[in-house]
């Protein structure tokens, strides 16, 4: 009988011991979860090589963050013929955001230009190989199938200053000038030497709240990132790691410390009305963009909820497949080349709802449905409904779709013709 019971008390101590071991582990796992930060080997043009965290300038520093460039061809507009080329051509012109400059001066559509009708370029670091710098503004990205494309300028982060913060020497900051190739790989789960914490909560707006990583004023995103504003008494410059809130209030934002301290700061662009944007990253949509008319408030997690997607979780890219059904009933399936451009499930789906702008990998499509000539209702895999307007992907300024529907040529269908895009 005694036996009995001590081999019940054995089992139960033993199974204790494993619940509390996981509970610490777990624990341990959001604290120590730096898989989500840039990681990889920056090399010089002189053979040296340093290795640790990345940061893009002062912004970037995830791997859900946005490369951004300008690609220099699109070799999709050979597939126009001169009736569907006019309609691109016309479509651009009297698209007033543009104001036709892409165009030149189209004595000839058949010309030069007829090549150089390009779109910016914008993917996650984490579907990212490599970077080869080729010239002053030009690099040659590498994805994770090998393929290559060459880009253009087209954004700060082709000639920023990239920090790496090496485990043995600390932060070193390296001119885009003395970069060779930027090779990037998985982060560790602990980081040596990290530049802070992630910063991690809800967004409050008119239009509902977002949960994710946070990148405050389009730009601080760390705990050790400051935070800029007068007060009554004088300057202050507080680090984002010691805030618990900040509420939109009036002409400033009323900052609560994670003590309980609360502060109004106004007079900088990081508490009034000309903040640039408050994102927050959330892995089942994408990035999204809070405009200070739209936003509401802040509250941070008191502490990080891990720093987002490891480097492994982003997968090869695939092509775009699936349906594009007309207004007429007809249906056309196979390879989808998107807006004249985007052709991989990396790339980025924009739009807007008033003051919120989404970007939003194609991977987390599930279809496009085209409302009017500026409203399209986009549903995501994770069944969130999305009405989002003014960007050219999802209104009248978008250039149609290639189709592949079998070996050969594709079908072009413009804009004014779809009903629904369904993708695979």
């Amino acid at each position: 009988m005694t036996t009995k019971i001590n081999g019940q008390r054995m089992r139960y101590l033993i199974a204790g011991a494993i619940v509390a071991v996981y509970v610490f582990l777990t624990s341990f796992g959001l604290q120590a979860q730096d898989q989500g930060f840039i990681y990889g080997t920056v090399s010089t043009i002189d053979g040296k090589e340093y290795k640790g965290q990345l940061r893009w300038g002062k912004e970037e520093t995830f791997w859900d963050d946005i490369f951004n460039s300008s690609k220099e061809e699109n070799d999709w507009l050979r597939y126009l013929d001169r009736g569907d080329y006019k309609y691109v051509r016309n479509n651009r012109n009297n698209d007033d955001d543009d104001g036709g400059n892409w165009i030149g001066s189209w004595t000839n559509i058949w010309s030069d230009d007829y090549s150089n009708h390009t779109h910016q370029f914008a993917i996650r670091f984490g579907d990212i190989d490599k970077i080869q710098i080729t010239g002053r503004d030009d690099v040659e990205v590498t994805f994770k199938d090998g393929k290559e494309w060459d880009l253009e300028g087209g954004s700060n982060d082709v000639g920023a200053t990239i920090s790496v913060f090496d485990p043995e020497i600390g932060q070193i900051k390296l001119d885009w000038g003395r970069i060779d190739e930027i090779k990037f790989m998985d982060a560790p789960n602990t980081i040596k030497g990290k530049a802070g914490e992630p910063l991690t909560g809800t967004v409050e707006t008119r239009k509902g709240t977002f949960t994710g990583l946070i990148q405050w004023d389009h730009e601080e995103c760390l705990s050790i990132d400051k935070l800029d504003g007068d007060t009554e008494d004088g300057d202050v410059s507080i680090e984002m790691g010691n805030i618990a809130s900040i509420e939109k209030d009036g002409r400033g934002s009323t900052v609560t410390l994670k003590s309980g301290r609360k502060l109004y700061l106004w007079g900088s662009n990081d508490v009034n009305d000309e903040n640039r944007g408050v994102i927050v990253k959330d892995p089942a949509i994408g990035k999204v963009k809070i405009g200070w008319d739209d936003f509401e408030m802040v509250t941070f997690d008191d502490k990080p909820k891990g720093s987002g997607p490891a480097y492994k979780d982003y997968g090869k890219p695939a092509a775009l497949n699936g349906t594009v059904v007309t207004e007429n009933g007809e249906k056309l399936s196979g390879r989808i080349v998107y807006d004249l451009d985007e052709e991989y499930d990396f790339e980025l789906l924009d739009g807007q709802d008033d003051d919120i702008e989404y970007a939003i990998p194609f991977r987390n499509v599930k279809s496009v449905k085209i409302k009017n000539f500026n409203y399209s209702s986009v549903t995501l895999r994770s069944g969130k409904i999305l009405l989002l307007g003014d960007g050219q992907d999802v209104s009248d300024k978008n250039d149609g779709m290639l189709v592949f529907t079998s070996e050969g040529d594709p079908t072009y269908v413009p804009w004014d013709d779809i009903e629904e895009i369904i993708f695979d």
